[in-house]
């Protein structure tokens, strides 16, 4: 059977001519296929590519010994060591090594996206990236860790983890010098030191340094939460916040304080302890200049001055300046005492006053007064006690200007201005500006002597 070689544009298929010419050479061009896969060219100079069906590999570089079916393809190569680059973008004049490449690039000016997701109908300027974007539509992930086992869709990602085992971090700040396993996350650094923030919120116009930053930020106004706990359907808008949440369920805690060994299920947390250790306190009061280990006690700590109180209790409208405190005042409408103590089995509204109520017990006094060494169960009267040495009074009377080193004796005193007298005697009514007043008047009835008088 004599046969001829023809193609159409890419496919190529040999043909017999008696019977196939008149279908494939409608318009006299000459073909040629390739006698290996039938692959159509329209140059014989072409059919140079029946060698990628074999393994022969006759052309080799000098330089890194890799072989090629093909001279383009060494020619291609050896560029990359000569960083040679012969093709130039008319538009930007960014040069390539190789041709193909500067095809794929001048999609970028042209916005052309000629390869489409079957699955999504998402598109792309390269095939390389709609291979890989298909495999978040079949979770395949051919890419495993030898160290760990994990799988990764992209052999760059995998190349990147691998870093996490050998602790590689390639790029370098030039102001700090401090080191990064990705370039990403150089360039996301360098923003702090240029104060750049390129991603802006369209709806309140907050900038961020980075676009994931950003995105996260929109939830704030979209409310939108899309990431559920399968335990007990909290809902969060962040999938780390998530994570964090779950080992409330398994009691996870896999940071752990090399001091004294305690457990966190945050890293944050473990961080902030730590600075128990070093007595480390990074945030600074502006005003008084005080320091402190967090940065949420220095916020708390700011309102002192501002006198704000954003916190408000729905019963009574008293305002105050933490939300914890809200919630501890609310127990006085409610009467309720969770926090009960082993020994006596006093009942009280708050863990701190449970605290400090377990030292009568155990006679602890862990704050001593620095001139005469007196021990203290609480730390408010040993600051009390500390104006005895330095005649400290800080709270003066609005009426008479006389001045006191505790506030509940300006309270007493104020008393004697408005003739209030809040502590009645259930007994005959009797009514007193002082509560020690009234205890001892309550001895006149019970006939109770006073115990001083018993001293004598």
């Amino acid at each position: 059977m004599n046969e001829a070689y023809l193609i159409s544009d890419l496919c190529v298929q040999t043909v017999d001519n008696d019977k196939n010419v008149e279908n494939v050479n409608d318009k006299n061009k000459k073909y040629f296929a390739c006698d290996k896969c039938g692959k159509k060219v329209r140059q014989k100079g072409l059919l140079k590519n029946f060698l990628t069906h074999s393994t022969e590999k006759p052309y080799s570089c000098a330089v890194c010994n890799k072989g090629f079916s093909q001279n383009s393809d060494l020619n291609g190569n050896f560029r990359t060591h000569t960083q040679e680059k012969h093709f130039s973008c008319e538009i930007c004049h960014k040069v390539f090594s190789k041709k193909c490449r500067l095809n794929v690039h001048f999609r970028t000016h042209t916005n052309e996206k000629p390869f489409s997701c079957d699955v999504c109908g998402k598109n792309f300027s390269e095939k390389s990236d709609l291979k890989r974007h298909y495999r978040i539509h079949t979770n395949e992930k051919p890419f495993s860790c030898e160290l760990c086992h994990k799988n990764f869709s992209r052999k760059s990602v995998l190349n990147v983890h691998y870093r996490i085992h050998t602790n590689d971090k390639p790029y370098s700040c030039d102001v700090c010098h401090k080191d990064f396993s990705q370039k990403s996350h150089l360039n996301e650094h360098f923003r702090t030191h240029t104060h750049e923030k390129p991603f802006s919120c369209d709806i309140c116009h907050k900038e961020f340094y980075r676009k994931s930053k950003l995105n996260l930020h929109l939830r704030t106004h979209t409310h939108e939460k899309p990431f559920s706990c399968i335990l007990c359907n909290k809902v969060f808008s962040r999938k780390d916040q998530l994570n964090v949440h779950l080992r409330n369920h398994t009691n996870e805690k896999p940071f752990f304080c090399e001091v004294c060994g305690k457990n966190f299920s945050r890293k944050d947390e473990l961080k902030v302890h730590y600075r128990i250790h070093t007595n480390e306190k990074p945030f600074s009061c502006d005003v008084c200049h005080k320091d402190f280990s967090r940065k949420s006690n220095l916020n708390m700590h700011f309102r002192i001055h501002t006198n704000e109180k954003p916190f408000s209790c729905d019963v009574c409208h008293k305002q105050f300046s933490r939300k914890d405190k809200v919630n501890m005042h609310l127990r006085s409408h409610t009467n309720e005492k969770p926090y009960s103590c082993d020994f006596c089995h006093k009942d009280f509204s708050n863990r701190s006053t449970l605290n400090v109520h377990y030292r009568i017990h155990t006679n602890e006094k862990p704050f001593s007064c620095d001139v005469c060494g007196k021990g203290f169960s609480v730390r408010g009267s040993l600051t009390w006690h500390s104006r005895i040495h330095t005649n400290e009074k800080p709270f003066s009377c609005d009426v008479c200007n006389k001045h006191f080193s505790q506030k509940g004796n300006l309270n007493k005193h104020f008393l004697t201005h408005t003739n209030e007298k809040l502590f009645s005697c259930e007994v005959c009514g009797k009514k007193y500006s002082q509560k020690d007043s009234l205890t001892v008047h309550l001895r006149t009835h019970t006939n109770e002597k006073n115990p001083k008088e018993n001293a004598c």
